[in-house]
């Protein structure tokens, strides 16, 4: 048995020695097993937000052709990884085999169902059928292989939830536990794209650390969202402007917070062309998490010079330490959240 990259190198085709999420093309052949990974037999895939929605509008909705461009994806490049995006999700799956480097160091045996808490841009994958397409929560039910690297992190799937509500709460785990280490008590928090997966479960953990003396203020795109968010009190204040309309939305922080706009912006919105709106609604000595995959490095950065803004920016880092254990402790505390996940997701 070959032994393997911790990282997941000896599996690009190319460019040969970049590591497999930048990579064009990775070696999906399941067949060659390495000494240091972990196959996994799929079942469902969450396709991240971004690139799901750009997919759907390039099939035009319709299923069939969803199905299509993901097969075809993972055809070319040997994981799902969208050209136009650059972006994955995660999936669930049952441990089929563990390679004999990992004996003893991880707490995984065969047969146990997990979570993927890596990307599919750089997770080697086989779709040999795909069963399913849920539009309404961007998963897709599938036949296939999959390979964990010895450097990919994992979250067994708890008894006491649905499997597709643990997989759609965890595929945005990043979010609320980034969310957590930002705000501080009595913040002003801007959360856009408030309403979503990822930005509810935000609300509910910004409001917790900003506590009576912070505020939450909701950016949403409709009055059913606006509404579910004032109903379930995750949030003080809830804006329906288009995200899309920076000044618009700076005017009317502006206004909620008497000139003193956000100490912290969370944007989870999936289309692009945001980042102006994070940045104008953010005080100078604020930061903006952009958990958005449609985030452009280059329109946030030339665009907050361009302002005179000197914001702290972070890139929406998917994993931090313990942010898996606390995503599902904020179901497990907040009925109104799970009941509203379980309805929509799973």
């Amino acid at each position: 048995m070959k032994t393997g990259c911790k990282y997941g190198t000896h599996r690009v085709l190319e460019p040969v020695g970049v590591l497999p999420q930048p990579a064009k093309k990775i070696d999906n052949n399941m067949d060659e097993f390495y000494d240091n990974e972990i196959l996994i037999d799929v079942q469902t895939l969450n396709i991240d937000s971004a690139s799901f929605t750009q997919i759907e509008e390039q099939a035009g909705g319709d299923e069939a052709k969803i199905a299509e461009i993901m097969t075809g994806i993972v055809k070319e490049r040997g994981k799902h990884q969208n050209p136009v995006t650059g972006s994955g999700g995660m999936l669930i799956g049952t441990v089929e085999k563990i390679g004999p480097a990992l004996e003893g160091k991880i707490d995984l045996k065969v047969g146990d169902k997990i979570a993927t808490l890596v990307s599919l841009s750089l997770t080697p994958l086989r779709i040999d059928k795909i069963k399913e397409v849920r539009k309404d929560i961007d998963q897709v039910d599938i036949e296939g292989k999959a390979i964990l690297f010895e450097s990919g992190i994992f979250a067994k799937i708890p008894t006491d939830m649905p499997e597709k509500l643990v997989l759609s709460a965890l595929d945005v785990a990043g979010a609320p536990a980034q969310t957590a280490k930002l705000v501080k008590p009595g913040d002003t928090v801007l959360i856009i794209g408030a309403a979503g997966k990822s930005g509810t479960l935000c609300c509910y953990e910004a409001k917790r650390r900003a506590g009576i003396n912070g505020k939450v203020i909701g950016l949403v795109r409709n009055e059913a969202g606006a509404k579910m968010l004032k109903d379930l009190g995750l949030v003080d204040e809830a804006i329906l402007i288009d995200a899309l309309k920076s000044v618009e939305v700076m005017n009317k922080v502006a206004e909620l917070t008497n000139g003193a706009m956000a100490d912290v912006t969370i944007n989870n919105v999936n289309v692009p062309d945001t980042e102006m709106t994070s940045i104008l609604a953010t005080k100078n000595t604020g930061v903006v998490y952009f958990f958005s995959m449609s985030t452009s490095f280059t329109k946030a950065a030339l665009g907050a010079e361009g302002v005179g803004s000197d914001v702290t920016m972070i890139i929406g880092n998917g994993y931090t330490k313990g942010h898996a254990e606390l995503t599902l402790q904020i179901l497990r505390e907040s009925k109104a959240l799970r009941d509203l996940f379980t309805e929509l997701y799973a």
